[in-house]
């Protein structure tokens, strides 16, 4: 599909709230092109966009984890309560969320500052994420050539060096060991994520190279940290599926239609178990 609309000029808007980043219609994220693929569907994607969830308790630590260690982000409210049980804890929380803050309890706080120290004292990730070296959360918007649908990006810390721009991502994970990191990549296609953002930061930046950094780390005690770049292969694989996504958003927009897992059928399609469970029973069952 070719572009229909008249190309935007990338553009990079610093300071703009979370809120509004999110919110915006006129363009795609990572997130949102990971959303239109498999186990997700264009369908579940628009009904996500369109009917945005209230904040999760999940997600607060690791916002708390961003604003400690970036100096941006959500502000951080302490509930001065051992847990959520008291009713007026429960009602502080909620007017938290109203503000758009993240509420944490003392302990949860604790560990929050206990994981962004031990960011700060990594010989890797301190270095990256050194207070003055980068910018943080900065607004990068850009027109997909191939499709012209507009793209947008966040990165969580831009360090631009001489002749190089560093991506740096933090994530905070269950356990941070290296084949745990492996898994959530492959679970949330995370390996998507990563040439996104390197293909954005090119079309806005123009630098003459760019790495993608992320830097996993954990959320139990001693809140041990992984540092790793993308393997290349991978890399092409989440380009690939970026470029999928793309020609679906498109043709989703231009059509207004957005279609399930199965789309329009003729036939009940069959289904099985997944393949590599097919192959095992295969062969202890069939042989």
């Amino acid at each position: 599909m070719t572009a229909t609309v008249e190309v935007e000029a990338p553009q990079i808007i610093d300071g703009l709230p979370a809120d509004e980043y999110h919110a915006d219609r006129t363009s795609i994220s990572s997130s949102g092109l990971r959303a239109l693929l498999a186990p997700g569907c264009p369908a579940q994607f628009k009904y996500d966009r369109d009917n945005p969830q209230a904040p999760k308790k999940e997600f607060d630590l690791g916002n708390a984890v961003h604003a400690e260690v970036l100096g941006e982000g959500h502000d951080i409210v302490e509930i001065e309560y051992p847990d959520y049980r008291p009713g007026v804890a429960q009602v502080a929380r909620r007017e938290a969320y109203a503000a758009g803050k993240v509420p944490l309890l003392p302990k949860e706080k604790l560990q929050v500052d206990a994981m962004a120290a031990a960011i700060r004292q990594h010989p890797v990730a301190g270095a990256l994420f050194a207070p003055g070296s980068g910018v943080a959360e900065r607004s990068l918007y850009w027109t997909d050539p191939a499709t012209g649908v507009r793209c947008r990006a966040r990165p969580d810390w831009l360090k631009e060096l001489p002749g190089l721009t560093l991506c740096v991502d933090l994530k905070t994970i269950r356990a941070s060991d290296p084949e745990t990191v492996s898994r959530a990549i492959r679970e949330h296609a995370y390996h998507q994520q990563d040439p996104h953002y390197i293909d954005g930061i090119t079309a806005v930046l123009q630098p003459e190279d760019v790495r993608f950094i992320f830097v996993f780390v954990s959320k139990q005690a001693p809140y041990l940290i992984t540092v790793r770049e993308l393997t290349d292969q991978d890399r092409d694989i989440g380009r690939a599926r970026n470029q999928r996504a793309l020609r679906i958003y498109a043709e989703c927009t231009a059509n207004d239609t957005w279609p399930d897992w199965t789309g329009p059928i003729t036939e009940i399609p069959q289904i099985g178990m997944p393949t590599w469970d097919t192959l095992r029973q295969t062969e202890e069952y069939l042989k």
